[in-house]
């Protein structure tokens, strides 16, 4: 750490003190980087911290101590500016923690009580990731990532992964990725938690190093032995400061040893069965277990012979000294206290300095806040960018999700999804057996509709060939058939059609229908023309109809489904894949604790949301490109319009479609709700979109509802594109439709992203 950066720190903090209102409980601290005055926070009707005041000096280790549960990390939030206070107030480095929590964040170091880097990123490219966050140049970073690599020892891990590091070197990385922009305070939240007794003793020894060079550490642990350790220690139980003060002062408190009494530590053989005993004997305050031995307090008047009357245990065997309380003696002391005034059913006295000795006033009147100081909206955006690049590069499932199974899915898709229904299965029963009989079933079999599976010659094999399944369809050929034909008489041909596949029945029922109608108007031509009669004649003289109907087929000529449904896949699998992607970027890190690091850290909350986007959107451009290739040299759908345009119309909707992924992933707290927020989108998506069923044809308050989903206006752009050649022009509804549902994403993503917890 430079000096120069902490005179300037010293001058910064002397003239600036945040325009908080100080209360006259304490005096001013002209040397304080931390003052905090009655600060509370509470979730609801639970109390986390209550009415806290304490201070903290420039260049000291401050230990904060207290069960689990007590509000230490939540004390650690708002003074870092990521979760606003209830009441009271706080400055760090002259700034108030609420209103210019974004100008703490440059100049602090932050490690949460878990291990909250990227563990797919190697230990440099964590270094790199947050020096870029802090602004450092990249000279600068170089400079400053060379110097904590030396300070942490961590240079033969530089290229591993963070992920597979021991819990002693992820610690040192944390510490380091804290101190790479040589903050001024750094806030350790149970840094020593989990790691072997060694790595807890070498990272010590770096706080002192780093306390030496002026820097000011606030550490919350459980360890009796670190807390020793620290210049000032203070003890949260129950939301409330029940004391501060140096270790010494703490020893030194008359509520610890009282007046009339002495502590003593007693060595006897099986300690553990006499501990209940020894509470019992007459003299005896309070006795506990402390290793091999029992710490006591005790009358001074006790004597050995007194106390081990009740053990039965000679004076011989046992060895009893007078000693100092320790610190695990006062915070047992203070916290019997505070759960016998609670049992009582009174308030947990209000918090003690050990150096003054004098408690505090009643919290002063919460002041109205000022305007709350914001970060630049970009900061941090090019860290976030490449961080994420990181990422993909270290995650080939993500890369397969999104280049290979986009392609899977649309030949899957394309195939599968045929509308043209051809080869139905049809028994023929020809009750006929002669030349005319055999005509009718060809014509059957040359329409391409249907398949002629099987031919039977009793009704029992007729019925089981429908029955079964085996056949669709089932053509019954009258025996007087070709009698009937050839005596000009109606005949009736039945055709019995298999109606539980739907779709399937229909086609046959057209078809069948559709041949009957050409059937007979080749039977009455024939016979108009032996007749030398007829209805209308076309220019060569011979019958025929009179109007004929000369429908034209534009764009898709052939009817086939492909050129209907692959461009609609294109849409439907673009935001699929995009959308399930982007869904996790913000719950991912929010569960692993990562998100809660970056908002200690002054990157801006647009510059974070839109570096998380961009990446995914190149990939997902690139993606784009893959299946449009698909699409036109796979499936023969050719692109009738302009590339050019298609591809400024795919972006468009690949912004919109990663801004939903973000806006789910603002809301849902899990991954598994952000699937089922997912799959909510989704289906609407695929069903009400114009992809698999005409928007025309839905009832009206869900046609209106159409207009809500992007994919609709990107349907109909890739159709009018790919099929039709449409222009920019043509599109304008469709490409203004779009652009309103993207701004509307964004704008809800990013207004309902906060940098803050709760």
């Amino acid at each position: 750490m430079s000096d120069a950066s902490h005179d300037d720190d010293r001058g910064e903090d002397a003239g600036d003190d945040g325009g908080v209102a100080r209360g006259d409980d304490t005096a001013p601290c002209d040397d304080c980087v931390i003052d905090v005055r009655h600060l509370t926070r509470k979730f609801g009707d639970v109390t986390a911290v209550g009415d806290v005041t304490f201070q903290v000096k420039r260049g000291s280790i401050f230990g904060l101590l207290g069960p689990n549960g007590s509000g230490k990390s939540t004390i650690i939030r708002m003074l870092c500016g990521v979760l606003e206070p209830s009441a009271g107030s706080a400055t760090v480095l002259g700034h108030d923690a609420e209103r210019e929590s974004e100008l703490i964040k440059r100049r602090i170091g932050y490690m949460s009580q878990s291990f909250s880097l990227y563990a797919d990123l190697t230990v440099r490219e964590n270094l790199d990731f947050y020096g870029r966050i802090y602004g450092l140049s990249p000279q600068r970073l170089k400079e400053r990532s060379e110097a904590v690599i030396a300070l942490t020892s961590i240079e033969p891990y530089v290229d591993q992964l963070a992920g597979t590091l021991s819990g002693g070197w992820k610690q040192r990385l944390a510490l380091a990725c804290a101190l790479i922009h040589e903050p001024a305070v750094v806030f350790l939240d149970e840094p020593t938690a989990g790691i072997d007794p060694v790595a807890r003793r070498q990272l010590w020894d770096l706080l002192f190093e780093l306390s030496g060079q002026g820097v000011t550490l606030f550490v919350t642990t459980h360890y009796m032995d670190e807390a020793e350790r620290c210049t000032d220690v203070a003890y949260i139980y129950l939301s409330k400061l029940l004391v501060k003060g140096t270790p010494d002062d703490l020893k030194a408190l008359p509520s610890v040893t009282p007046e009339g009494t002495q502590r003593y530590e007693l060595d006897v053989p099986e300690p553990a069965r006499h501990l209940t005993k020894l509470r019992e004997a007459e003299g005896v305050r309070d006795a506990t277990l402390f290793g091999q031995s029992i710490h006591l307090l005790a009358d001074e008047g006790a004597g050995v012979s007194s106390l081990l009357g009740p053990l039965g245990v000679s004076e011989q065997d046992v060895e009893m000294r007078q000693i100092t309380p320790t610190l695990e003696d006062v915070f047992v002391t203070l916290t019997r206290a505070a759960e016998k005034e609670r049992a009582a059913g009174g308030e947990i006295t209000t918090h003690v300095d050990a150096s003054a000795g004098d408690a505090h006033d009643a919290p002063t009147p919460r002041a109205k806040p000022a305007k709350r100081r914001k970060a630049a909206t970009m900061a941090g955006f090019l860290a976030v960018f490449i961080k994420e690049f990181f990422h993909l590069r270290r995650q080939p499932t993500t890369l397969v999700f999104m280049l290979v199974i986009p392609v899977l899915q649309m030949l899957i898709f394309g195939y599968a999804i045929d509308t043209q229904i051809e080869d139905i299965p049809l028994v023929v029963y020809d009750l006929d057996g002669r030349a005319s009989g055999r005509e009718l079933t060809e014509a059957f079999e040359n329409t391409g509709t249907f398949e002629v599976i099987e031919r039977v010659t009793d009704d029992e094999s007729f019925r089981r060939a429908i029955t079964s399944g085996r056949a669709k369809a089932g053509l019954v050929i009258p025996p007087d058939y070709t009698d009937r034909l050839t005596r000009g008489q109606q005949v009736q041909v039945q055709v019995l059609i298999d109606g539980s596949d739907s779709q399937v029945a229909t086609t046959a029922l057209n078809a069948a229908s559709l041949l009957g109608v050409d059937r007979s108007i080749r039977i009455a031509r024939n016979t108009a023309e032996a007749l030398q009669t007829g209805p209308a004649r076309d220019t060569t003289g011979h019958v025929a109809l009179p109007i004929e109907v000369r429908p034209r087929l534009l764009y898709n000529p052939d009817l086939e489904s492909a050129h209907f449904f692959v461009p609609g896949l294109v849409g439907i699998i673009l935001q699929l894949v995009t959308l399930f992607l982007t869904t996790f970027a913000i719950v991912r890190e929010r569960e692993q604790g990562t998100l809660e690091q970056l908002f200690v850290t002054p990157v801006g909350r647009t510059g974070l949301m839109l570096g998380k986007l961009l990446p995914y959107a190149v990939c997902g451009f690139v993606e784009m490109l893959i299946v449009l290739t698909v699409m036109v040299f796979l499936f023969r759908v050719p692109i009738r319009g302009d590339l050019t345009l298609l591809l400024a119309l795919s972006l468009l909707f690949l912004v919109c479609a990663l801004g939903l992924g973000l806006l789910i992933s603002t809301i849902a707290r899990t991954q598994v709700a952000a699937i089922q927020m997912a799959f909510m989108i989704m289906l609407p998506s695929v069903l009400l979109s114009g992809f698999m069923f005409p928007r025309s044809e839905m009832p009206t308050p869900i046609y209106l509802a159409t207009f809500a989903i992007p994919v609709t206006y990107f349907l109909e752009m890739l159709r009018g594109v790919v099929l039709r050649g449409a222009d920019l022009i043509d599109l304008m509804p469709h490409v203004i439709g779009l652009t309103a549902c993207c701004v509307v994403v964004l704008g809800l993503s990013i207004g309902r992203f906060r940098k803050q917890l709760g």
